[in-house]
């Protein structure tokens, strides 16, 4: 296969802005990552009855980011915290086509929201406002430009991700308040900040299933971009 196809999330939007009626969005540079890594990057609106058909069309997925939070009560949580905000309907589109896609071990790539949103599709939960749990946390909603770095994570040795990017280390950009709580069974650690906070799990059973907290489509460094390549590589197949 030459070209694979990568079917990449959208954001949804109420009225405003844009259009006066509800619309879909994505970032340019999602797209742009993912064609200069070699994949012809196709966007995906949030039609959950088309989802099999989606991944019968698709060679990898792109989970995206967003500002919005994943509900609570979908990964067990007895509480809400007030600074959560939701996208039911986004929510339950990514989470049935990321789990279609984990049954049929097609390559997944999550990116910041879409990062947790693949950790509970595996099982795991969240920390719902990084201030309140994490003792010193860093700053994860880096007041700096998002093309700019705002703190450094330590990619763990032995890991898939370690070995993409071929560095210790990476800077990166960071824009979330949440993070991956625990590690379930399944899921391995592959990134943290110096805070402790998880910045990247992967699964170890799967060809390739990574999420990252931060946003290499930005490409940031060698780091980033190896990512993307390796990633398009896999759905290559």
């Amino acid at each position: 296969m030459s070209t694979p196809v990568i079917g990449i999330t959208l954001d949804r939007e109420e009225p405003g802005g844009y259009s006066k009626f509800p619309w879909l969005a994505l970032r340019e540079n999602y797209a742009r990552a993912v064609a200069e890594a070699g994949g012809l990057p196709v966007l995906l609106p949030h039609q959950a009855d088309r989802i099999n058909e989606y991944l019968d069309l698709v060679h990898g997925l792109i989970v995206s980011g967003g500002a919005f939070d994943i509900d609570p009560a979908v990964f067990g949580a007895s509480h809400r915290h007030a600074t959560v905000t939701t996208k039911d309907a986004r929510t339950a589109f990514e989470l049935g086509i990321t789990r279609g896609a984990l049954a049929r071990e097609t390559p997944i790539l999550g990116i910041c929201g879409g990062q947790q949103l693949l950790h509970v599709a595996l099982g795991g939960t969240l920390i719902q406002h990084i201030p309140d749990e994490v003792p010193g946390a860093l700053a994860h909603e880096q007041p700096n430009p998002r093309d700019e770095p705002g703190h450094r994570v330590r990619i763990l040795p032995g890991t898939r991700l370690h070995e993409i990017v071929g560095a210790d280390e990476l800077a990166v950009n960071s824009a979330h308040h949440q993070a991956a709580k625990d590690v379930p069974i399944g899921v391995r650690v592959s990134a943290v900040a110096d805070d402790g906070v998880i910045e990247a799990i992967e699964a170890a059973d799967k060809p390739f299933c990574i999420g990252v907290q931060w946003h290499p489509e930005f490409s940031l460094s060698d780091g980033d971009r190896r990512l993307f390549v390796a990633f398009i590589d896999a759905a290559r197949g």
